[in-house]
């Protein structure tokens, strides 16, 4: 009873694959241009990468200015 289950299971789950006449439609809300995406992914990547530098650069700036008007006397 178990492989009759099984093989009705796959035969029902086989089934859309045999209606399927164009495996890739480029029209379908789920077709996804990979490169595309990848280069915008890599794009954003890296500007988020120069942001996070700028933002670590600029506080380390703020601290240097800080320490050097710290350490000048008042005359």
């Amino acid at each position: 009873m178990k492989r009759v289950t099984q093989a009705l299971l796959l035969t029902l789950a086989g089934l859309p694959a045999l209606e399927a006449s164009d495996l890739v439609d480029k029209d379908s809300p789920f077709y996804y241009d990979w490169e595309s995406l990848q280069l915008g992914g890599m794009i954003f990547g890296g500007l988020l990468c120069i942001a996070g530098i700028l933002i670590a650069l600029s506080e380390w700036w703020k601290m240097q200015v800080q320490v050097q008007s710290e350490a000048q006397p008042l005359t």
